[in-house]
């Protein structure tokens, strides 16, 4: 598994966005904001961006494995960890499986069930750009990408399929984020946040599924206040009010 990684302080690990061709470089606004407090590993999952593809299929869970034996083996504790679209996903399963390994998580237009994407996000073919950005860095050659679509085509059309009890056992602090016109449907974000033991929601104004890039200076502002510092007391708590 390929990484890179920048910045000193507390470890933190964040996952990009899935989709033949796309890879860490889809989080560089982010990391670099975020280098300013903490190390930060942007590792590339199988078939994407540095790291090569394997033998069979491309799914969350098998992501998530090599996501715990990269966090276990490079950094050897827990870190805080962030996702966006299919790497949220990605860190929700890992905070779930090793809750042992995620301090806080931030999950960005993320769904955590397939039914949560609009209605034809998941339909035709990747767009024409994401082919030469896949063969720029990948080691298996440009010649591999349509194999890569296919597998995530097959991995999109089953997962994720995470429950809501299953969302009742993430341990971890989690900031939900989503855009106010995202491929994630609005109300999916919101029953997201409500499953979550210890959730907040973060709605980006004016922004779509690239909302980490459309307003990073907000949305690194949000992100960098989540992981930095601990919830202000509120006056008029509802969801929280038996936590006070």
């Amino acid at each position: 598994m390929w990484y890179d990684t920048r910045g000193q302080g507390d470890p933190l690990v964040a996952l990009h966005p899935g989709g033949a061709g796309v890879d860490s470089r889809a989080l560089a606004p982010t990391v670099a904001a975020l280098a300013r407090h903490f190390r930060v590993y942007t590792p590339e999952q199988r078939g994407h961006g540095h790291t090569p593809d394997v033998a069979g299929p491309i799914t969350f869970e098998l992501m998530a494995q090599d996501t715990i034996t990269f966090i276990e083996t490079v950094i050897g504790g827990p870190v805080h960890l962030l996702g966006c679209s299919d790497g949220a996903i990605l860190a929700l399963t890992v905070a779930l499986r090793r809750p042992d390994l995620v301090r806080r998580l931030v999950f960005a237009a993320g769904v955590f069930h397939r039914d949560g994407w609009q209605d034809g996000v998941l339909d035709g073919d990747p767009p024409d750009f994401l082919r030469p950005g896949y063969g720029e860095v990948s080691p298996d050659g440009i010649g591999h990408y349509d194999v890569i679509v296919a597998k995530l085509d097959t991995m999109h059309a089953h997962e994720p399929a995470l429950t809501h009890d299953d969302l009742g056992k993430v341990a971890c602090r989690t900031l939900v984020m989503v855009a106010d016109d995202d491929e994630v449907r609005l109300e999916h974000a919101v029953d997201l946040y409500r499953s979550l033991p210890d959730a907040e929601l973060s709605v980006v104004p004016g922004t779509s599924h690239g909302l980490l890039v459309e307003k990073p200076e907000l949305c690194n502002m949000v992100i960098t206040e989540f992981f930095t510092k601990d919830p202000v007391p509120t006056f008029a708590p509802i969801r929280r009010a038996a936590s006070r």
